[in-house]
């Protein structure tokens, strides 16, 4: 089930996909490539942003096959100079960014303790860098033109920090301080924001991901299953569609965000029983 919060703004315009001309960063794979599939099915002309020039060439070829208009750009989303110069080449081939979706990220679990100090640094440069400056390479041209969308892909980690996601957790807490200031800023003027936070994700990131986990933070996740990468563009392009601003692609987490602070005391008296469980 998506459950989705509505905040729109009484005037703004609403962000046709239609011919829309939609970026992708973290195009390449896992929710990023499944949001451009989705948008693609939807009419828009996408572009996708990812480091990995090889890697692109194979979505791209993925995409085409399904009868989609794609273009590539490879850059390293942690450098803004990267950003701005793919953005530009994919702007002067397909016209202005209309839907911007934010899906690069990392993700490096481990114990506070004992993580390098480049790690922390990593995942701020990566998930919120990253984040803010293919934004604010978009958003004076949408300001201009009245509309457009601009997503980003924080976390359920942003919601409740989690055992082990000390670099994580707070690189996507600062996603979402800044989309949620930034609905504020843009909205007026008639362009969508939109956070997402999804659960854990079956993509080749949580993967990654896996090998790093310490055994008490796989103890507090339990048996839950990750969620399709499907499911979370689904609600992506819902949420544009509809100009929603939380996204919540899971029951589970739209509770966490609704009850969180209250249930706060309880969740943590959880999470230290499965933690010393996990220890003995």
């Amino acid at each position: 089930m998506v459950l989705c919060e509505s905040l729109s703004y009484p005037g703004a315009a609403m962000t046709r996909l239609r011919g829309a001309h939609a970026v992708i960063t973290g195009g390449s794979s896992g929710i990023g490539l499944a949001t451009a599939a989705a948008l693609a099915a939807h009419g828009a002309s996408v572009s996708l942003v990812a480091r990995d020039a090889s890697r692109l060439r194979k979505a791209a070829v993925s995409l085409k096959s399904r009868g989609a208009s794609v273009r590539t750009a490879a850059a390293d989303v942690s450098s803004q100079a990267e950003v701005e110069e793919a953005f530009a080449s994919l702007v002067s081939e397909a016209g202005p960014c209309d839907v911007l979706v934010t899906s690069a990220g990392q993700a490096r679990p481990g114990e506070f303790l004992e993580l390098d100090d480049e790690v922390f640094r990593r995942m701020v440069e990566v998930d919120y860098f990253g984040t803010l400056h293919a934004v604010r390479t978009v958003a004076p041209s949408m300001v201009r033109r009245h509309s457009g969308s601009i997503v980003a892909i924080s976390s359920a980690a942003a919601l409740l920090g989690i055992y082990g996601y000390t670099a994580y957790a707070p690189a996507k807490f600062a996603v979402r301080g800044l989309m949620e200031t930034l609905r504020d800023e843009l909205t007026p003027a008639g362009v969508h924001v939109a956070c997402v936070y999804p659960p854990d994700v079956d993509t080749p990131q949580l993967a990654e991901e896996n090998r790093w986990k310490p055994r008490e933070t796989a103890a507090i996740s339990g048996t839950i299953r990750p969620m399709a990468p499907e499911t979370v563009a689904s609600a992506i392009v819902r949420a544009v569609k509809r100009e929603r601003f939380a996204v919540y692609p899971d029951r589970s987490v739209a509770l966490l965000a609704a009850l969180g602070p209250l249930a706060a005391p309880v969740l943590r008296r959880m999470v230290d029983r499965r933690i010393r469980r996990a220890r003995t």
